[in-house]
């Protein structure tokens, strides 16, 4: 696997900077993997490619103000990005820090309402787990921002980069895949009997870090997920009787994938490496709803891995010729 087989040209103007209104209204572009045919569409004609006893599955976490502002010791102001909480440490969170090099181990962190954190240690990384003095969730709403993708430059409402369904906090980056779906969408799929399940995976910043050298030494950032009973019985069940499980974004693929233990999906807590590229054998998915992602990204490896290397060259060589709209923001595809 070569790394430039995942690189393409793509018109800066192409980066969507805000969303379709209403979010139904994106472009949706209908692959159909066995055919090898592209058909162009609006987001809200998906209900016409799904039937009763599809299950479809959708990542219901939601993307906290991660973005925080800090000072040092020496008045030297820092941007912070809470990454997450460490599970096994109350307390204790994942950081990204600008400019890192002013949180030395050791150095005490001042945020705007008064709480502070220690930097407690540096990982290889770069990655810094700070120490706070308080319950960070309750602080949130008063010091944090939403984060948004570097390819973002204009204003967005941070309503707009949560998808309708968002339940669980935890993710700096939205699924965006689900971004889409308003309730008068989901409501009309659901009344063509088709199921409706939820996973939750929260996204870390590693979903936006574009692979570097040999995609085979690229290790993924870990990444906390959940698969309820409820879920795990209704896709075990859908397998075992031939039916679609229809993954909305990459994230809920790798929730699915992940969760599959040879048999069959495995409800629990936990946490996800899982790298997708061409050659993985996929076990859960059969459709994936997702957008248009980066060059060099392990997202565009895992659309490969799906559905073919030649396929999704062409798919995004016409989606950059007929201008749809890329990234987080922008346009759909439907891959059958």
């Amino acid at each position: 696997m070569n790394l430039e087989d995942f690189d393409y040209h793509l018109p800066p103007e192409l980066i969507a900077q805000s969303g379709a209104e209403p979010r139904d209204a994106s472009r949706l572009m209908v692959v159909d993997r066995k055919r090898g045919e592209i058909e162009h569409r609006i987001f809200r004609d998906l209900p016409q490619y799904l039937r009763a006893g599809d299950v479809l599955v959708l990542n219901e976490s939601k993307v906290i103000p991660a973005r925080t502002f800090a000072t040092n010791p020496h008045g030297t102001g820092l941007e912070v990005l809470l990454v997450r909480e460490v599970p096994t440490s109350q307390g204790l969170w994942e950081a990204l820090l600008k400019p890192a090099k002013r949180a030395r181990v050791g150095s005490r962190l001042t945020f705007a309402d008064g709480l502070t954190a220690t930097v407690e240690a540096i990982e290889e990384d770069g990655t810094r787990l700070l120490r706070f003095s308080g319950n960070v969730w309750e602080h949130l709403e008063n010091i944090g921002k939403t984060p948004l993708p570097p390819y973002i430059h204009a204003s967005v409402d941070p309503a707009r980069y949560q998808t309708v369904y968002a339940k669980t906090p935890g993710s700096v980056a939205a699924p965006t895949a689900g971004l889409h779906f308003t309730p008068e969408l989901m409501n009309k799929i659901g009344g063509l009997g088709v199921e409706i399940h939820y996973v939750t995976l929260h996204v870390g910043p590693g979903t936006f870090k574009p692979v570097q050298g040999d995609p085979n030494q690229h290790v993924m950032h870990l990444e906390p997920y959940e698969v309820s009973p409820e879920t795990a019985t209704a896709i075990n069940r859908a397998k075992a009787e031939g039916r679609r499980v229809i993954a909305v974004g990459t994230t809920v693929v790798r929730t699915l994938e992940t969760a599959w233990d040879g048999t069959q999906l495995q409800a629990g807590q936990g946490e996800t490496q899982l790298f997708i590229r061409p050659g993985f054998q996929y076990h859960v998915v059969d459709a994936l709803i997702t957008n248009f992602h980066l060059p060099k990204s392990t997202l565009l490896m895992l659309v490969s891995a799906f559905m073919g290397h030649g396929l999704m060259q062409r798919a995004y060589q016409t989606a950059v010729a007929e201008r749809y709209r890329f990234y987080s923001l922008g346009d759909a595809m439907l891959i059958l």
